[in-house]
């Protein structure tokens, strides 16, 4: 079986050109486009440097960017613990944290990217068991805003051991064992009571010295109705008129009908 050869067909230097023009821009712009980077608002990148907000360059397969949000973001931790006086305790601590932008460096070689997982969680817990085991559970509740500011000022220092900062550190939850939260309600139960026989008490006094007050308003007018009565005749008649007048009224305001003498009246013809 005989095979023919093809001639080799050389292409024209032009085509040539353009395909070796296609390859260099080609790798052009990949090396461009892996040489750029962008640090969005809010956010730090470290290659060598440290890098803020905007377009940057780096050197492409030789320089990796790490980007860190500085922003404030909540993290929130429960703790169960014991009290002074042996109540158990079930706190929860909201913090506002972010790195501190100065010192993106040393938070990544000694804690990586996700530093708030790995300090945050043993930092709180550690600080709500210490602060809380120095007081009575009665206390947690009428010195909170004192025991809040002790742990405000513990965490805040020991997170800025790791670099991280904490912009707002606040008590969210504070729950206390079935028998003591028993022992509260029962305590606010009786104080409600004693305050209701207290407020009786105090309006039965007052109604006394109201009773005591009438009556002697009362001995006051009668002592000077008679002293008007015995200097002048005239105020007995007058009182009469009056007495009359109410009755007469009275009567014609009824649907029955009765008829009196003037004697009836006490009103006296002369």
């Amino acid at each position: 079986m005989n095979v023919k050869k093809v001639p080799n067909v050389p292409g024209s230097p032009a085509l040539s050109a353009l395909l070796k023009l296609g390859v260099i821009g080609g790798l052009g712009l990949y090396c461009i486009g892996t040489s750029m980077y962008n640090v969005d608002g809010g956010h730090r990148a470290i290659v060598f440097n440290r890098f803020t907000e905007g377009t940057h360059f780096k050197i492409p397969l030789f320089e990796r960017a790490i980007i860190y949000d500085v922003r404030s973001r909540p993290y929130v931790e429960n703790s169960q613990t014991g009290s002074n006086d042996l109540q158990t305790v079930t706190i929860g601590l909201r913090v506002l944290t972010r790195p501190m932008g100065d010192r993106l460096p040393e938070i990544y070689r000694t804690l990586g990217q996700n530093y708030g997982e790995r300090v945050l969680p043993s930092i709180i817990n550690e600080t709500l068991k210490a602060v809380v085991a120095q007081y009575n559970a009665s206390h947690l509740i009428t010195q909170r805003e004192a025991v809040s500011r002790e742990i405000r000022k513990i965490v805040t220092e020991r997170a800025a051991k790791f670099n991280i900062a904490l912009d707002d550190v606040s008590i969210t939850n504070l729950k206390f064992g079935k028998e003591f939260t028993e022992a509260i309600e029962k305590k606010q139960v009786a104080a409600q009571e004693a305050e209701r026989a207290k407020f009786i008490v105090e309006k039965a006094e007052q109604d006394k010295k109201s009773a005591i007050i009438r009556a002697q308003g009362e001995a006051k007018s009668a002592q000077l109705i008679g002293q008007a009565i015995a200097n002048n005749e005239a105020f007995i008649t007058l009182r009469k008129i009056e007495a009359a007048r109410e009755i007469a009224q009275t009567i014609a305001k009824s649907a029955n009908k009765v008829y009196l003498n003037s004697s009836d009246l006490l009103i006296s013809k002369q």
